[in-house]
């Protein structure tokens, strides 16, 4: 598994709870480029593993810049990066990965984003703006705004509108997306009541033009139709019966076989795994159709037949 080491160039405080890091290598190279809307894994102490994503320009080479906020019913990855992370640490971070593209045939794009989950759209704006695309941010947010001086870097051409659901009640957001049209996609990054809402407002869009990214994992229930099967290594020809409901990515690890992994969820795509044999059942929120054809991501997958050959 390839890692990247970075040292911890710059931090600072970027609005309320909010904490902003500066990646770079230690030598100054560039480090490898992302697409809009990306993230990274961070490596940190104690086996931890966090995404975060990344909210800098993405025509900027030298750096990574994440923003955390701190969540004190979180997983100890927002704790360990606001109380000990400091300047010239060493981080190990994971190749930026993009679960959250920009759409390439829209015309337009509407994101919606509550609070702390405007971070992937600030790479998207800078990518349009460069290359003139048509966008338009609703931000709701509670009190003072995240990351404001990065916002205000977009605000002049009147597309980031600021909704403070502190002074007024939470729009609809229906009425921020207006109308699905021909070329127009919509997107949404925030906490899981909005991100909801957001796929209630846009169920009858064509398929294909609402996007979400979610924070954390949302619940996955069990499910009532598992049935145990064979995992089989193909590489090693190494087959283990397995009981209903296993969890892949666990039996994986115990067989000290090296996956990534970050959000054990369906969500940050670093568990993907081809597939030979299956079919499996899919429960991510990550892949496209096309792609669960070949592949799977093993956090949260079972089997639908009695064999599930992996290409590992």
């Amino acid at each position: 598994m390839r890692h990247i080491h970075t040292v911890i160039r710059a931090v600072d405080a970027a609005g309320p709870g909010i904490r902003r890091l500066v990646l770079i290598d230690p030598d100054g190279w560039p480090l490898p480029k992302f697409r809009p809307g990306a993230h990274i894994d961070l490596h940190l102490p104690g086996g931890l593993v966090r995404s975060y994503s990344l909210c800098g320009d993405p025509a900027q080479q030298d750096r990574y810049v994440i923003a955390v906020k701190r969540e004190a019913a979180g997983r100890g990855g927002s704790a360990f990066l606001h109380d000990r992370a400091a300047l010239g640490d060493a981080i190990g971070v994971s190749l930026p990965r993009c679960t959250f593209p920009l759409a390439p045939d829209a015309a337009e794009h509407v994101f919606i984003a509550g609070g702390i989950g405007v971070t992937p759209f600030l790479s998207m704006m800078a990518a349009l703006e460069r290359g003139g695309g048509r966008y338009r941010l609703h931000l709701l947010h509670r009190g003072a705004v995240p990351l404001p001086d990065m916002l205000a870097a977009h605000s002049a051409s009147g597309r980031v509108i600021l909704h403070d659901t502190a002074a007024a009640p939470r729009p609809e957001l229906a009425a921020l997306l207006g109308p699905p049209a021909s070329g127009r996609h919509a997107y949404c990054c925030g906490p899981a009541g909005m991100i909801a809402a957001f796929e209630a407002a846009t169920a009858g869009w064509p398929a294909g033009t609402a996007h979400v990214e979610h924070f954390v994992p949302p619940p996955l229930p069990p499910d009532p139709s598992a049935q145990p099967f064979t995992l089989v290594l193909a590489k090693s020809g190494r087959e283990v019966a397995l009981p209903a409901g296993a969890n892949l990515l666990a039996v994986l690890r115990d067989l000290g076989i090296e996956v990534e992994w970050s959000c054990e969820g369906g969500i940050c795509g670093a568990c993907r795994v081809r597939w030979l044999e299956g079919p499996p059942l899919h429960r991510d929120r990550v892949l496209l159709p096309q792609e669960r054809e070949r592949e799977v991501m093993v956090c949260v997958a079972g089997c639908a037949g009695p064999r599930l050959v992996l290409d590992l």
